[in-house]
């Protein structure tokens, strides 16, 4: 199995992971956040969809028009990003939305990523960051990032009351 085969299915047998959590969250409890907690699944979805997309696409190559489509940037990287405070629904997109994005931005990843060139793996990325210094491992780092959020995703879902999935 090549190394971009092998990073791909890890990001996508974590996403589905991820989703049968996520996806057992009604959309109208997105922006609950549970007493005692200090986020909404709503910030851990805008979250994921935009560290995909930065992790995997905007490390490895530059930003297309075609990326425009898949989630504003602008406004995900203030209200998902990191060192952003989850906010109120009516600082959000809807639910609805959020979930939209980060499905467009799994298939952007999974379609374009699939045919990416070994040789520029080793490479370095293109927006550096201080946990990985190539681009294989930008993608090696995207599975393990997404479960850390996917943790917090199934503690919020216990926290509103359902029971936890094995």
């Amino acid at each position: 199995m090549s190394r971009i085969s092998e990073a791909l299915e890890q990001i996508d047998f974590v996403r589905r992971y991820t989703l049968e959590r996520l996806d057992t969250v009604p959309l109208a409890d997105w922006f609950t956040v549970p007493a005692g907690g200090v986020s909404h699944v709503a910030w851990q979805a805008g979250h994921l969809a935009l560290t995909e997309y930065r992790i995997c696409l905007a490390r490895l190559r530059p930003h297309t028009p075609e990326d425009d489509a898949l989630l504003p940037l602008d406004s995900y990287m203030k209200m998902f990003g990191s060192g952003s405070t989850p906010g109120p629904d009516t600082d959000c997109p809807p639910a609805a939305e959020i979930r939209a994005a980060l499905d467009r931005v799994h298939a952007r990843v999974l379609e374009e990523l699939s045919s990416y060139p070994d040789a520029d793996l080793e490479r370095e990325p293109l927006i550096p960051h201080p946990l990985f210094k190539s681009r294989i491992a930008s993608l090696r780092y995207a599975p393990l990032h997404e479960m850390i959020h996917c943790g917090q995703i199934a503690l919020l879902r216990r926290m509103l009351g359902q029971k936890p999935i094995w």
